[in-house]
């Protein structure tokens, strides 16, 4: 894999707005990701803060994949997990490495903040049949079920 992987920090807002677009197109949400985007001043608060993590692959000056983290730090013992929360690589450039770069990227600074696991979320139908194959050979599987409790209103 040719790719260089960068973490994002707040001067890369562009580069963020590059990634949500990755994001749109891998995940054939295009609306979600690039419709209402951030102000540049709520990306630059968000990746200078502690709490996310955005990591790039890019080819060249071609943003081709990346993700969204977050670091959860625990109450029971003075450490953190690492939430993945969104993982895509452009339909170009799959089947190259650059997902497993990205983790092991990530595992780099999972360490550096002192982090002892990291975890993903994957959804069971036909369409993440590639991610949940990458995911079963970097980790160990657990089956969990998933709850969206909605904040406000009576939805």
């Amino acid at each position: 894999m040719s790719a260089t992987i960068l973490q994002l920090g707040a001067d890369n807002v562009g580069l963020m707005n590059e990634l949500l677009t990755v994001f749109g197109n891998a995940f054939d949400d295009v609306p979600t990701h690039t419709a209402r985007r951030p102000a540049a001043e709520y990306l630059r608060r968000l990746l200078d803060g502690d709490s996310c993590i955005a990591l790039v692959a890019m080819d060249g000056e071609e943003v081709i994949g990346g993700l969204a983290a977050y670091e959860l730090r625990k109450f029971e013992q003075e450490r953190s997990e690492i939430y993945i929360y969104d993982l895509a690589v452009a339909s170009t450039h799959r089947r190259m490495g650059v997902a497993t770069a990205l983790i092991s990227e990530l595992k780099q600074v999972a360490a550096g903040r002192g982090a002892y696991v990291m975890f993903v979320q994957a959804d069971t139908g036909a369409e993440d049949a590639a991610a949940i194959a990458l995911y079963t050979k970097l980790g160990h599987r657990e089956e969990v079920l998933h709850f969206d409790i909605p904040v406000g209103g009576s939805e």
